[in-house]
């Protein structure tokens, strides 16, 4: 009987070794660019969008994919869906969608196009039909909704409280998050009547940062998170609140480029961006250590400590299953844009070129050695691969700056001399 015993004792503590949750690569890497998003509406039903244009949809928790839409030149930013239906699709150059048949079939919502606002950098859907989305990361700032599962939309013009919106993230109707940056740097607004008005509640307080993503924690929504992606040579940071959002406090995290964020504790969570793989911590940040695995993230969605899917160059899934999938492509990365400074030094006059390999939206901006904003040089569209050429007036003093770059893949900073 004791033998036995022991047996048991062993098998079940061996199969809780076994069964302990641990990340896999569900879909793997894609030739056109990454997953900027994944949202799954249970363990099971999900969707992946990617920068290449292109949807995806499994609906055994990621074991098989069947593709869905292919949008050519077209950067897809996000994916949420109401129900197993209606879903919505945002894009920065491409136009916003609606599906009804699970996603099958997508069709452009003419009202939204009519506020001439086509790119949605963040979406959240609540209840049983209402949506908002809202954009850009290069600017105007302006939320839409709908409260009729998008059959009518709402625009909310967002310039008093914001320069740029990346991510809205909504409790209810009426009471929700949004993020992005303005002159105090990466700013959270809160709203308690649906979007009629704003109170900004923080700030990082450094010009050119963003507040990239929101994270409300499953198991006490009291406790939220948030990411900053700060410009070189500044590092990163988190974000956490746990009095829903009322104050706030922020950790350095090891790396510049930071977006996705998502814990499954108040302690146990991850962070990563263009130029990292997976980072963990265990202590709420004030530690971080690289999982050396995955990369280029842009999303990470909870379920629960057992159940989390992320997005980057793969499609990531953390769970007690053993799903046999491909191994892990390494620390990826994005592509860096191709930029050359000539003469660097420059004198009096910042002349650079700067290579496109597809359509685009970019955004100039200048920063001193010590990364504190000094101008806006410019944001456009770019419409197809082409090389160009930019000349700036440098009326600045001699010393190190940094020429930082923003497109729809990500950000990188230039150092350059003024003599």
């Amino acid at each position: 009987m004791k033998t036995r015993l022991c047996f048991l004792t062993t098998f079940c503590s061996f199969f809780s070794l076994f069964a302990q949750p641990s990340w896999d690569e569900v879909l793997p890497s894609s030739c056109c660019g990454r997953y900027d998003d994944v949202f799954f509406l249970n363990a099971n039903v999900g969707w992946a969008a990617g920068s290449g244009g292109f949807v995806l949809k499994t609906t055994d928790g990621g074991q098989n994919w069947n593709n869905l839409l292919f949008l050519e030149n077209t950067y897809i930013r996000n994916i949420e869906f109401l129900n197993e239906n209606i879903g919505f699709l945002g894009t920065l150059d491409g136009g916003f969608y609606k599906t009804i048949d699970g996603g099958t079939n997508w069709a452009i919502v003419d009202a939204v196009a009519a506020f001439n606002n086509n790119v949605i950098c963040g979406l959240t859907t609540v209840g049983v039909d209402t949506v908002y989305g809202c954009g850009a990361y290069f600017g105007p700032a302006y939320i839409i909704k709908s409260t009729d599962s998008g059959a009518t939309w709402q625009y909310i013009g967002m310039s008093a409280y914001a320069e740029s919106l990346v991510e809205v993230l909504f409790v209810d109707a009426n009471v929700g998050f949004a993020s992005g940056g303005n002159s105090n740097g990466g700013i959270i607004l809160k709203t308690t009547d649906g979007g009629v008005t704003w109170t900004e509640i923080y700030h990082t307080g450094i010009n050119g940062e963003w507040v990239w993503k929101l994270q409300r924690l499953f198991s006490n929504p009291n406790v939220m998170f948030g990411s900053v992606e700060s410009i070189e040579p500044l590092p990163g940071k988190l974000l956490k609140s746990i009095d829903a959002g009322l104050n706030w406090s922020s950790k350095e995290v090891p790396d510049t480029d930071i977006q996705a964020v998502g814990f499954i504790t108040e302690y146990h969570g991850w962070m990563g961006g263009h130029h990292t793989g997976f980072l963990e911590t265990f202590d709420a940040g004030s530690t971080w250590n690289d999982t050396d695995f995955g990369g280029n993230l842009n999303r990470i969605q909870v379920f629960n400590e057992n159940l989390v899917y992320c997005s980057g160059e793969g499609i990531y899934k953390f769970s007690d299953q053993n799903l046999g999938t491909s191994p892990f492509n390494g620390n990826a990365e994005r592509a860096r844009l191709e930029v050359k400074i000539s003469p660097n030094p420059v004198e009096n006059q910042l002349e650079f070129t700067v290579n496109f390999k597809t359509s685009d939206n970019i955004m100039l901006r200048l920063f001193d050695a010590n990364g504190k904003f000094i101008q806006k040089f410019i944001t456009e569209r770019i419409p197809g691969a082409t090389s160009k050429k930019y000349s700036f007036p440098f009326p600045y003093p001699a010393g190190t700056y940094f020429l930082n770059l923003h497109d729809d893949t990500g950000g990188q900073s230039e150092k350059f001399i003024k003599k």
